[in-house]
């Protein structure tokens, strides 16, 4: 259990490693680098969001940043489901979920650089 608790402490520190390791290995095993792409971008949303929440209590002093995330996430979705509603008269569940976890992706990408950034340059200046 330990080795497991190591191993996705050291993932979510690095959220590049999963990201690659998936990459390669879809990539080999279906031959699609295209849906590679997509996996690993799925996988490492996950380890996007914890990093990114340690990040945040860090450089704020906090203890939200995994709770703000989950509030983005729900405004993100029902926005989504509302837009969808309104123009397809109908909510494709699939669709809002894959939507919502990608954008996740994308956003929680920008602010681990911001974070690691701000994060990191305090640390050099000692404040």
């Amino acid at each position: 259990m330990s080795i497991l608790l190591t191993s996705v402490i050291i993932l979510a520190i690095i959220p590049v490693i999963p990201f690659v390791l998936v990459y390669f290995i879809a990539s080999y095993v279906k031959k699609d680098k295209k849906a590679a792409v997509k996996l690993a971008m799925d996988v490492t949303t996950l380890f996007l969001i914890l990093s990114v929440s340690a990040l945040f209590n860090n450089v704020f002093g906090s203890k939200f940043g995994f709770y703000l995330i989950l509030l983005v996430l729900l405004i993100a979705t029902g926005l989504i489901g509302g837009a969808q509603n309104r123009l397809k008269g109908k909510v494709d569940m699939r669709r809002l979920v894959r939507a919502v976890w990608r954008l996740t992706f994308a956003g929680t990408g920008v602010a681990y650089i911001l974070l690691f950034l701000i994060s990191f340059i305090t640390y050099i200046s000692g404040a």
